[in-house]
């Protein structure tokens, strides 16, 4: 009997066991599974969390970019306000920062207007009486090759008269901008008006710059690159860089050419570009063309294809070796130099197709050298209303024109109003209800050697002749 109590005895204590081993089991199991959803949970937390610093992160950001991009445009927009108020255009400046929206909210932006406002009335109005204009012809490059053996070369000893060098042209304009002058265009010393009839009458125009500044108007005549220049160290043509900049090409003495600021208006260029104060508002000079050799240095006369009787020899030369001479594509890169510079701020005058003397020749001759010029340039660079005359010849002497002078009247009907002579005089400016007129001086080798052994004296108010005297210019020899 208690051999059978033992047995069942310890059969319970087995089941007791087993029983206690799958508790453990289970509690285990449960234990288990809770830690694997705790893991579980912080995973997805941790995600979620992520998540949130990421939107967070990319919600921040966002704004902050189009912050820093907003700054950035600001600031592009007073480097581009300051270069049109360095040009004397103040309210031109004031007009691009408040096309900015809201700009008053900007500290930066206002006190901008506010510094343009207090320049613009510390200026002054320039005497228009007092605006002097100056000219030159093409420049000479290398003056070795231009003025050898001018004693044996006519063509050497006019290029010492006629024409100044690169360098003596660098040190001018250099020297100019030093004494406070300031370029204008020739259209800004009178003010135009239009009445109900269509009729232009002119007054004098304003022309504001801080005191003790100057103004001054520039020409460059017979900018067409003549046959007679070849082989003379001077440019050979306009052309466009990469950039669509006017530059000029220049044939080296050992045959190649090369590109590159070698004549005024590639000069003048970069000299307003390092230097915006020295041009009003972005002013450059005015372009007077002949056109019987063709302009800017392309063969654009009608005379290159029909090849009259009494073509000049020089272009028959020229024909030859350009077997491939086409008249409109030469007058289609032209224009393309043409519109680049009209683009740049520089503007176009009439020289008279054949470089004519308008006082000397008779009324029908001037009437169709006109048309010629119309009919062969007009189409490349536009129409103008300024007529620059060569050789200086003007149509009487400075007396009021004469009303009812023929030739006067047919310039007029050709829509001509800007009368421009030579003359040596500091000051020379008319001003008048139906036309404006204004001397020229030219700075040029004579010129200037004359003012360096004193036998003249004005030019001293432009610069001093002999710092400016190009140390390769031989003795400048009379025409004779």
């Amino acid at each position: 009997m208690n051999e059978k109590k033992q047995v069942h005895k310890k059969r319970r204590k087995r089941k007791q066991q087993k029983r206690e081993q799958y508790i453990k089991i289970g509690i285990g199991l449960l234990i288990l599974s809770v830690m694997i959803g705790l893991v579980v949970l912080v995973k997805s937390c941790n995600k979620e969390k992520k998540d949130s610093d990421k939107d967070t992160i990319e919600t921040t950001a966002q704004p902050d970019e189009t912050a820093e991009k907003e700054r950035e445009k600001r600031q592009q927009l007073l480097t581009e306000s300051d270069r049109i108020a360095a040009g004397y255009d103040y309210d031109g400046a004031i007009s691009l920062i408040q096309s900015y929206q809201d700009y008053e909210a900007y500290p930066e932006l206002t006190e901008a207007i506010s510094g343009y406002e207090t320049k613009k009335a510390e200026c002054v109005p320039v005497n228009i009486e007092e605006v002097t204009h100056i000219f030159y012809h093409s420049l000479v490059v290398d003056p070795e090759r231009a003025f050898a053996n001018q004693e044996n070369d006519r063509q050497a000893k006019g290029n010492n008269q006629w024409m100044a060098t690169i360098d003596e042209f660098n040190k001018i304009t250099q020297s100019m901008y030093d004494k406070g002058y300031v370029l204008v265009n020739l259209h800004d010393i009178a003010k135009q008006t239009v009445d109900e009839n269509g009729t232009v009458h002119f007054s004098e125009g304003t022309i504001l710059l801080p005191p003790g500044k100057k103004a001054y108007v520039l020409s460059v005549d017979d900018l067409s690159y003549y046959h007679c220049y070849e082989n003379y160290g001077f440019a050979s043509k306009m052309v466009l860089d990469e950039n669509g900049k006017p530059k000029c090409e220049y044939v080296q003495a050992d045959g190649t050419t090369v590109v590159g600021d070698y004549d005024i208006v590639p000069l003048l260029d970069k000299f307003m570009e390092e230097h915006p104060d020295g041009a009003y508002r972005g002013a450059r000079g005015t372009i007077a063309l002949t056109g019987y050799n063709g302009i800017l240095g392309y063969r654009t006369d009608i005379s290159y294809e029909t090849r009259p009787a009494d073509i000049y020899k020089d272009k028959l030369r020229w024909l030859e070796k350009h077997p491939e001479f086409n008249l409109e594509e030469e007058r289609a890169k032209a224009k393309q130099v043409a519109d680049a510079l009209k683009a740049d701020g520089w503007s176009f005058a009439s020289h008279t197709w054949g470089h004519l003397k308008v006082a000397s020749i008779s009324l029908e001759q001037l009437q169709a050298d006109t048309v010629r010029w119309k009919e062969n340039i007009e189409p490349i660079v536009g129409s103008t209303d300024t007529i620059i005359f060569a050789h200086g010849e003007d149509l009487g002497d400075w007396k009021d024109y004469d009303q009812n002078g023929a030739k006067f009247q047919y310039l007029k009907s050709q829509g001509y109003n800007f009368f421009c002579n030579v003359d040596s005089r500091q000051y020379g400016v008319q001003i008048r209800d139906n036309y404006v007129r204004q001397t020229r001086r030219n700075i040029d080798g004579y010129r200037i050697y004359q003012n360096v052994i004193g036998n003249e004296n004005n030019l001293s108010d432009l610069f001093d002749a002999a710092e400016v005297l190009d140390p390769k210019r031989p003795p400048v020899m009379p025409l004779g």
